[in-house]
């Protein structure tokens, strides 16, 4: 079955390090975004397609009003057979949330939260231009258990501006100890074009060994506590892993919807361009190609090593690879750690997952 992505490209303040579609909107232009948005959902009805997955992303999807998200979940139930058991994500800002919003969320089918925390220092949420503090995190995360959403993630930032190995580590351990059932926790990248990409900022992150140790060290306090590595940057308690971003890494088919959205879909990645206005004016123009014949080989390569299960040479051997190739260069960096064979396949470590594209790059 399908997973649906729908992006919601709006925010009260565009953090400092964010490159993402998002803009700072008004309500009269989210209510134009949103009657574009349902009107390119409602474009694949009547093709029967089954669907058993929904992220919301953004952006700050906790920004739609009640009447909004019932207006787009409706557009999405009358377009696809949503599975009765669909995982339906929304990620959301803890300063956006309310015990009432998060009812009525709940409400519409959303059953997991995925909150952006970040940090639990507020000097360090205040750097990255945040605009909630480590107390409303927690409440936020409270008001979700309390509205009887269980599933919820929270997302941490590594090598940040001011951040330490012991006030990471004093992060990791206050997000996990909310009760939550999930964690992705990502290294900063810096990006062109954005406030971060200038020499003060760089004077403030923690430098490149620094950043290894503090990913180490979170694989390691998250694995101590129950929380499971099953990606390069997401940890779940079992059973708990997020159905839709396993579609992205498993070569699973899903439907992408709202600028910047991708899809993988009939054989074929196409996107729709990074452009809120245009979108708004003629959200039924055809999507871009990305890629009109993926090879399939190299995406398996490359989308499963990201997992810490990792490829199977049986697989490899169907997808008309050369196993025994794979092989020989994955002995190298089994010697030295960054990878492990057994049953028939082969998988990164954490420590190979620091030096994950270059090592992906030899095998294709």
């Amino acid at each position: 079955m399908l997973g649906i992505y729908i992006h919601i490209p709006f925010c009260l303040k565009r953090c400092n390090y964010c490159d993402f579609c998002s803009s700072v909107a008004s309500e009269s232009k989210r209510a134009e975004y949103v009657a574009a948005l349902t009107a390119s959902i409602r474009k694949y009805k009547g093709m029967g397609l089954g669907a058993d997955t929904v992220y919301f992303g953004g952006g700050t999807p906790s920004l739609l009003s009640e009447r909004e998200i019932n207006e787009i979940m409706s557009a999405v139930r009358e377009t696809f057979l949503v599975s009765d058991s669909a995982e339906i994500t929304s990620e959301a800002n803890p300063g956006t949330v309310s015990y009432e919003k998060l009812t009525a969320f709940r409400d519409a089918g959303i059953n997991r939260i995925s909150f952006g925390i970040q940090s639990c220092k507020d000097n360090e949420l205040y750097t990255l231009g945040r605009l909630h503090n480590y107390r409303q995190a927690v409440e936020a995360v409270e008001l979700a258990l309390k509205a009887g959403i269980e599933n919820i993630s929270c997302d941490l930032m590594i090598g940040i501006p001011h951040q330490t190995l012991d006030t990471l580590a004093e992060s990791v351990n206050s997000v996990r100890n909310l009760g939550v059932k999930h964690i992705s926790a990502y290294m900063l990248k810096i990006e062109e074009g954005t406030p971060f990409n200038c020499d003060d900022i760089r004077t403030l992150i923690p430098d490149d060994d620094t950043v290894a140790d503090m990913y180490l060290k979170t694989v390691q306090m998250l694995s101590e506590r129950g929380f499971d590595q099953y990606e390069i940057s997401n940890f779940a308690v079992p059973g708990f892993e997020s159905c839709h971003n396993l579609k992205y890494w498993t070569g699973e088919e899903y439907l992408g919807f709202g600028p910047s959205a991708h899809s993988y879909f009939g054989g074929n990645r196409f996107y729709i361009p990074d452009d809120i206005d245009g979108f708004i004016k003629s959200s039924l123009r055809e999507p871009e190609t990305e890629d009109s014949s993926p090879d399939k080989l190299e995406e398996y390569i490359m989308l499963g090593l990201r997992l810490r299960k990792g490829i199977l040479l049986s697989r490899v051997n169907e997808l008309g690879g050369d196993p025994e190739r794979l092989l020989k260069i994955a002995g190298q960096y089994e010697k030295a750690g960054y990878l492990t064979i057994s049953g028939g396949r082969f998988a990164l470590t954490p420590k190979g997952f620091l030096m994950s594209n270059g090592i992906i790059s030899h095998f294709i």
